[in-house]
């Protein structure tokens, strides 16, 4: 199977210097996603844990809510030149009929202005979320908070060695324990492996857990977040307003700038004690 990284000849300028010598970087394959044999979507990912991203993107897209929705994962036949498998294809059987993708209700509402898509966008997220955060008793102090990018960038081991990738970490809100962390070129996809993990672990819905994300949190992200049941979402970056309104319609806590001991709370701020 394919591997995570891949290694390139550069030449390294250094003032007038210069010199040759290998690099490593964060592969990037397409991956197409089939639903019952029907193509779905194409995704740019780092391959590895592709199930957990075909499981997560199905959540995050409203099509499956627990492990029992999804029937089976499988690689499809897809060669390279020399006949081997490319696992870039990968086909969910699921169990049950299905709503209309999250996906397709956003792209038919690419043609309208920004304020009316948004408003729009949101109501359909309200629609397919079957976990609601907003009673979620979670409580955690700062100190907690503050100690989960140290964690998270703890098991970045592909990106000490490229710099070129994403990471999202699912810790327990009580005692902050890290209990996933994915990395990949696209910051969605991250997030899609740790929801998939849990899908196929049984966890879902994450109730009384913490989704760090080592990017911005933008809308997508919140969505996928609360669509997993996870009543916190914390960025090392910023959020998006759109972010901001989608977690505050759902009672989702929104955390931005999450670095050393300082951080924003965007929404639900009484999730935040001591």
């Amino acid at each position: 199977m394919t591997r995570a990284t891949a290694r390139r000849r550069v030449v390294r300028l250094h003032g007038d210097d210069r010199s040759a010598r290998p690099d490593a970087l964060a592969a990037e394959e397409p991956l197409e996603i089939r639903v019952g044999g029907e193509p779905l979507t194409v995704t740019m990912r780092t391959p590895g844990q592709d199930f957990d991203l075909v499981a997560g993107f199905l959540v995050g897209e409203g099509l499956v809510h627990a492990a029992e929705d999804l029937a089976a994962l499988r690689y499809c036949a897809g060669t390279d030149e020399v006949g081997a498998n490319t696992y870039n294809v990968v086909d969910a059987a699921l169990r049950g009929a299905r709503p209309l993708p999250l996906s397709a209700h956003r792209n038919l509402l690419t043609t309208s202005a920004c304020g009316l898509c948004g408003r729009d966008t949101v109501d359909a997220v309200r629609t397919h979320v079957r976990h609601p955060v907003a009673a979620d008793p979670l409580a955690v102090p700062p100190s907690l908070l503050y100690g989960l990018a140290d964690r998270l960038r703890a098991t970045q081991r592909t990106f000490d060695s490229t710099g070129g990738l994403h990471a999202a970490g699912l810790f327990d809100g009580t005692s902050g324990e890290l209990l996933c962390a994915r990395e990949d070129v696209g910051r969605h996809n991250a997030v899609d492996k740790v929801v998939g993990w849990a899908l196929r672990e049984g966890r879902l819905p994450l109730t009384g857990h913490v989704l760090l994300v080592s990017g911005r949190a933008s809308f997508e992200l919140t969505q996928k977040a609360a669509l997993a049941g996870i009543p916190l979402l914390a960025a090392v970056s910023a959020p998006s307003s759109l972010a901001v309104d989608l977690a505050e319609e759902l009672g989702l806590t929104l955390v931005g700038f999450l670095r050393g001991e300082r951080a924003n709370v965007y929404t639900r701020p009484d999730r935040i004690i001591g």
